[in-house]
């Protein structure tokens, strides 16, 4: 009996230790961040006077009256987003020309002047309305540069600032980002004044207070973007690409020597490829208008649907996620010509990623977490998110041989880790067996929330391999995957 006792206790430690997940890594994402990688391609919607004034900038002294598209037209701009893969849309509330789209009770210079639904117009609620109609996910940028207001620059800005957030966060739904740059102070119109305005953003817009006291308590669920970021960062340019070495942590630098990272000091050496092992959780967003500007000008072109999939695999292939500016017309719609190039990419990405060769494969790994199923490597080629690949301890360095019935025939590798336990690989290669030996075909480094290899030439093969060629801890591997570009 004493025997049998022992043993059911033996057991049942065993038990709970082979159930025991991976110990966290480093720095990790909040549930928020974790949709927002989900997320992967959303836009960024610029739409003000300034349009039918045909620059990129405002001055802040447009006669409200000339902001009268004619056929304005939300569901059809939240259209031609979700044909082009969109899963979320930030509408620029108010850009630096300081004219509000929406009917705020913090200035006269907002949307219920202009000619545009009668002056009864809300075009936050109608851009909103149509994305959750649509299924995406909304979110808002306000910005805290307003070359149009009297008071900018002075203490009695701060809280008409705050003031607009508030109507923002309070009035349109839940959002998914609160969508913040670096543009701060200089010339505008100020009232009347036409001068040059200048203020320390590392103190003026008192971040820290205006993010924990109303993003956090009003919008929990949205994620702070800034050039440096809270929740994610700036990339460090408007190309849609990072690094092809990404983290998605990162130790802000101090500003002007200062102790406090705040927008506008974003130009970090770190920012297009994060700090490995840095202190928080906070992944790049790649922002790039889909033509030259922001703003909508009839002698540009948007960027073909060939040049998008290359900023998609540089940007979400790279464990970040693609924001691209849209900029509707006149007329209030997007041209037909970013309609067309939207819908060509949007097809490109889903046809592409439609079926992982690999998923019916069998896998053998050289070890598996606590020899329990949980952590089965077949959890990699599931196309379940919440279950992974997991090693022991002290297998740092495993891999995992997939092996089909017939050869593919691939020129995407796709490797997911899961992102819940942290940032964990720092090398890995992939190779096919070649009937006498391993062939490498890729050599990577970071992988995170996804890593995407578009290969030089197209792989044909039946036997493959995964090694993980370096990390600090065991790994937590969720997707891996052999994809054939459709174009």
């Amino acid at each position: 009996m004493i025997k049998k006792i022992a043993a059911l206790v033996l057991f049942a430690g065993f038990n709970s230790f082979a159930q025991t997940p991976p110990k966290p890594y480093g720095a990790l994402p909040a549930p928020r961040q974790v949709a927002w990688h989900e997320t992967e391609v959303y836009g960024l919607i610029h739409f003000t006077p300034t349009t039918f004034e045909n620059k990129e900038w405002g001055f802040g002294d447009a006669d409200p009256k000339l902001f009268n598209p004619t056929d304005f037209n939300a569901e059809q701009i939240i259209l031609a987003a979700k044909a082009g893969g969109l899963r979320g849309i930030i509408f620029v509330a108010k850009h630096h020309d300081g004219f509000a789209l929406w009917p705020t009770k913090t200035t006269e210079y907002n949307i219920s002047k202009s000619p545009f639904r009668d002056g009864k117009g809300d075009m936050v609620k109608e851009v909103a309305d149509a994305a959750k109609k649509h299924g995406l996910k909304f979110g808002v940028y306000c910005s805290p540069w307003d070359r149009n207001n009297a008071k900018y620059g002075t203490p009695e800005y701060l809280q008409i600032y705050r003031d607009q957030l508030k109507e923002l966060y309070s009035n349109y739904g839940p959002l998914f980002m609160s969508w913040h740059d670096g543009a701060n102070g200089g010339d505008g119109y100020y009232g009347g004044a036409k001068e040059k305005r200048s203020i320390d953003n590392t103190t003026y817009y008192q971040w820290d207070s205006t993010w924990t006291n109303l993003t956090r308590k009003l919008q929990p669920t949205a994620n702070i973007f800034s050039d440096i970021g809270w929740d994610v960062r700036w990339a460090g340019n408007e190309d849609g690409s990072v690094d092809e070495t990404s983290w998605a942590t990162l130790t802000p630098v101090p500003s002007k020597g200062k102790n406090v990272a705040v927008p506008g000091q974003a130009n970090a050496e770190e920012n297009p490829g994060g700090t490995r092992n840095g202190k928080f959780w906070i992944p790049a967003e790649c922002d790039v208008p889909l033509r030259k500007g922001w703003f909508y000008h009839a002698d540009q072109k948007p960027k073909t649907p060939e040049k998008l999939f290359d900023l998609y695999l540089k940007s979400v292939g790279r464990g970040a996620a693609l924001d691209l500016g849209l900029a509707p017309d006149m007329s209030g719609q997007l041209h037909a010509d970013d309609v067309a190039s939207l819908k060509s990419f949007g097809d490109h990405v889903s046809k592409t990623f439609a079926t992982n060769l690999i998923a019916k494969a069998g896998s053998k790994a050289v070890n598996v977490r606590g020899y329990n199923s949980i952590y089965s490597a077949k959890n990699i080629l599931d196309s379940k998110p919440e279950t992974y690949w997991a090693t022991d301890d002290d297998f740092t360095t495993p891999e995992v041989v997939i092996d089909l019935s017939q050869p593919i025939t691939f020129d995407i590798i796709s490797l997911q880790e899961y992102i819940k336990l942290g940032q964990r690989i720092e090398g890995f290669a992939v190779d096919v067996w070649e009937g006498a030996d391993w062939k490498e075909i890729h050599k990577g480094t970071s992988v995170g929330a996804k890593r995407l290899v578009k290969l030089s030439v197209p792989v044909t093969g039946q036997k493959f391999r995964l090694r993980i060629t370096k990390s600090p801890v065991s790994v937590a591997i969720s997707e891996f995957g052999f994809y054939k570009d459709s174009e």
